[in-house]
């Protein structure tokens, strides 16, 4: 329907005279002209100075000015803020902090408000020092501090995510949780986009400056697009609406011709357009959606890296080492000789989710049993991330390959719960080791890899979540996950809400997997009623029959058991009868002897036992 009226509006202009008549966005412009404060910045919609009208911009993101000056006040702010840069295509004002100092300790993050948040923060403690400490990626030091003229101490700033394992004894911390920014915005510094802590930390001290990013409703995020795509935007009052103003030549009028032969051209030219316009937009609209993320997170550990520099480090994608679910990963090697795995992100999926996702939580994080994220590219449409090489592979293929099984030593239990603690060890991270709380929400032993001593790493963040540590619950619009692995609450509100407990169900599926070499979903059966993995190993727990583990003697049995109860324990339906993932790690370091049997994960609550101390 829309086509055919596209064609009759289009089949109308060319066989009549084109009236003139005003166009109502125009009156918009000629009553907000773009305007500033004598010679300094051009503002425009959505922004607004305080001498121009209320319409000419949206509430919340008004400006004002003191000679040349512009100035943003807020109410986290004792004084306005001068703005010294303006990023209408990334929503980002660039303000002047006041003060470069890092002693006191700053904490920039205190000046968000409803509308305007801080962008690409990292944060330091300060510590104070008996002797001299030495600079390096992580320390800033020494950092001037007007206690220091009076103790006689040295004092530096100390990234608080890597640096605080390299302070000397003789160190003692001040105060944490201070923040500062990690980078400035990538147009007007593109130089720093490599720099470590201590470098940014430094050229904050230069610069004072601090970015700042605006989100009002949706109108935010349509006029980022048209600034994109090199527009003006303005707002319909009439509508209620922002609109884009494409700056265009002057008007071509077409002349219809008579024919039949016209008519299918015009109408197959209309439909083309239509489809071409259709696509370019909408990938558009993702890459801008991650060049705004990415805004916000390049001050990250992890490296930039262009398409070209992709195809040298994995020799044009020569070695394929398997296919994810978002894509294929490659082997590579980077200039100075690390091996590494490049997973190439299909540009179908889930428009920029999955590269965004990876990048917000293990690019930001480092943890023994995460994988690490190196770099990543982001080049138009194709997404690429770098992760340290695991010469082991998956778990998957060390529990169920059949070749494994055949060729190689299979993996004792001693080993099976020592991967098995690593990786609750990893996850109970993401729940709670980290400043907000990650979900991963695809546990499975597709995304557990193994180094060249077996220890294991999560890997594959595409779906995972970030929320509140004091409160995990998350609402969902569909399950995500693979099917095995999925708590019943993602399926069903009736088991549930959905949070970190969704994570220890699929945890408690993997343990039962690694345990018993069987998958608990197999497509080569039919009737998976029949072989419902958990009901068939809790049925010979309870009945102490065989669970068929030929290779399993001794100690090794009962390792066996002790792992099962804990993954049982995690698989209960109702998520307030599953232990926390802090919780399963002491539960994995128990004795047999200490272990209670759980009850049925698949019944009602009413048939449970006693869940007291877990």
């Amino acid at each position: 329907m829309s086509v055919l009226f596209f064609f009759l509006l289009l089949l109308q202009s060319t066989t009549r005279p084109a009236l003139s008549k005003p166009d109502p966005q125009e009156q918009f412009f000629a009553d907000c002209p773009p305007a500033s404060c004598g010679s300094g910045l051009q503002i425009r919609f959505p922004l607004r100075l305080r001498s121009s009208p209320p319409s000419c911009g949206l509430e919340g993101l008004e400006l004002s000015c003191r000679g040349n000056d512009t100035l943003l006040s807020l109410p986290t702010s004792p004084v306005p803020l001068r703005v010294s840069a303006v990023n209408y295509r990334l929503c980002l004002l660039t303000v002047d902090a006041g003060t470069g100092s890092l002693c006191p300790i700053r904490n920039l993050s205190s000046l968000a408000t409803s509308v305007y948040t801080p962008q690409s923060l990292r944060d330091y403690s300060l510590v104070a020092c008996r002797n001299e400490i030495e600079p390096g990626p992580d320390v800033a030091a020494p950092v001037s501090c007007p206690a220091g003229d009076a103790d006689g101490a040295t004092y530096a700033a100390v990234y608080s995510y890597g640096g605080m394992d390299l302070v000397p004894s003789h160190c003692t911390m001040v105060s944490a949780r201070g923040d500062v920014p990690a980078v400035l915005d990538w147009d007007y510094a593109p130089e720093y986009r490599h720099y470590g802590f201590r470098e940014m930390a430094e050229a904050f001290v230069r610069t004072r400056e601090v970015s700042l990013s605006w989100s009002v409703s949706g109108i935010d995020a349509d006029c980022a697009r048209c600034e994109e795509e090199g527009n003006m935007c303005g707002f319909d009052r009439a509508r209620n609406r922002s609109f884009c103003r494409r700056r265009r030549g002057p008007d071509v009028k077409l002349i219809a011709g008579t024919s039949i032969g016209g008519f299918v051209v015009l109408l197959s030219v209309s439909l083309v357009l239509l489809y071409i316009f259709g696509k370019s937009g909408k990938e558009k609209e993702t890459q801008l959606k991650v060049e705004r993320f990415l805004a916000t997170y390049k001050s990250t550990k992890p490296t930039r890296y262009t398409y070209s520099e992709i195809k040298k480090i994995t020799k044009s994608f020569k070695h394929k080492l398997g296919q994810g679910g978002f894509g294929s990963v490659y082997e590579g090697e980077l200039p100075n000789g690390i091996p590494v795995a490049v997973k190439m992100l299909e540009k179908s999926k889930g428009e920029g989710e999955e590269f965004i996702n990876e990048v917000a939580t293990i690019g930001r994080i480092h943890h023994v049993n995460i994988v690490r994220l190196l770099g990543f590219c982001s080049e138009g449409m194709r997404h690429a991330l770098i992760y340290e090489f695991l010469e082991n592979g998956s778990l998957e293929k060390v529990i169920f390959s059949n070749e494994a099984k055949r060729n190689n030593q299979p993996l004792n239990m001693e080993k099976v719960q020592d991967i098995a603690i690593g990786i609750a060890r990893g996850i109970e991270y993401l729940h709670q080791g980290c400043d907000q709380r990650i979900l991963h929400f695809d546990i499975k032993p597709h995304n557990i890899l193994l180094d060249n001593n077996f220890n294991p790493k999560i890997s594959d963040f595409g779906l995972a979540k970030l929320c509140s540590r004091d409160n995990s619950i998350v609402s969902m619009t569909a399950a995500r996950g693979t099917m095995g692995y999925i708590a019943p609450e993602m399926y069903s509100r009736n088991f549930g809400t959905v949070s970190h407990k969704s994570d220890v169900y699929s945890f408690g599926m993997l343990l039962l997997e690694m345990v018993t070499g069987r998958k608990n979903v197999d497509p080569a059966i039919e009737n998976q009623v029949e072989v419902y993995l958990p009901e068939w190993v809790y049925e010979r727990l309870v009945h102490e029959e065989d669970l068929g583990l030929a290779l399993v003697k001794g100690e090794g049995e009962e390792i066996v058991k002790k792992l099962i109860i804990v993954a049982l324990w995690c698989i209960q339906w109702n998520p307030e009868e599953r232990p926390s993932m802090s919780r399963v790690v002491q539960l994995l370091m128990l004795n047999l002897e200490s272990m209670q049997i759980p009850p049925k994960p698949f019944v009602s609550s009413s048939d449970s036992i006693s869940t007291s101390g877990v």
